[in-house]
């Protein structure tokens, strides 16, 4: 995987694989940070990797491993003086996803969201030192993707349904049936509250997400969807903060194409 990480003082491209997790200047001249990934040594069945990337807290970079741990990583202004100061322990499966807050969170609401293959979200408060506010259990469908915005968390899966989960309660508020085969991407357009929803079905869907200011209910709306014709999505994100354009990639697809 990678990622833009854009903290306060600088911009990171941060790149996770089967060996561990680089940091690189945002131009990606220069590499800032390497740290290895601990390869047991009798390997089981499963792969190590890293998986799930996201800034946080305002000086943090959070990477998820396939032990189930994330890896949170405290950024200098400048300089190459990254430090591991945190291991969050409370995935018993591979993480597949993290996600940071992307507006307002309401009071006692976590700010970072952590999934996992089982289906597992674990919802934080970051800080000096992050801590646990609740834990969403999973269904035994992965969760493949994450966002959170103004305290709503929605959640992608593996059966193609999208869920909509309260950040402060652990409540589960929407569900949709947004599409017949695993869902691979989900990205947030901040501004607006839009959700942009990408799977192996081939389809890409639009939603705006809203609370509704009388009742406080979470709402969901559809508001435009796109075939990709014989592609399986596997990429999916906005361009832009308002989420005016999207950009699509799938398999075997050596081309992005952009709405």
């Amino acid at each position: 995987q990678a990622a833009w990480c854009e903290l306060p003082s600088r911009v990171l491209l941060v790149l996770t694989s089967q060996r561990g997790v680089q940091m690189y200047d945002s131009d990606g001249s220069t590499m800032v940070f390497w740290h290895a990934l601990d390869v047991p040594e009798h390997p089981a069945a499963h792969s190590v990797f890293a998986r799930g990337i996201s800034a946080a807290g305002g000086r943090f970079i959070c990477v998820g491993t396939s032990f189930g741990a994330v890896l949170v990583f405290d950024i200098p202004p400048k300089g190459t003086n990254v430090t591991l100061s945190e291991v969050l322990e409370q995935h018993r499966d591979p993480v597949t996803d993290i996600a940071a807050e992307q507006g307002q969170a309401p009071d006692g609401a976590g700010d970072l969201v952590t999934a996992d293959d089982s289906g597992t979200l674990c919802l934080w408060s970051t800080g000096e030192e992050f801590t646990l506010l609740g834990k969403i259990p999973g269904s035994g469908c992965t969760c493949s993707s994450v966002a959170l915005w103004n305290g709503i968390v929605a959640a992608g899966y593996g059966n193609g349904q999208i869920r909509l989960w309260e950040a402060g309660s652990g409540r589960i508020r929407a569900q949709v049936s947004a599409h017949a085969r695993w869902i691979y991407a989900l990205d947030l357009a901040p501004l607006t509250g839009k959700l942009l929803s990408g799977a192996e079905d081939s389809f890409v869907h639009v939603w705006k997400l809203s609370r509704n200011p009388d009742t406080d209910d979470v709402e969901i709306q559809h508001c435009h969807a796109e075939c990709v014709t014989d592609t399986q999505v596997c990429g999916a994100r906005f361009c832009d903060p308002a989420g005016d354009t999207f950009a699509v990639t799938g398999y075997d697809l050596s081309e992005i194409l952009c709405y």
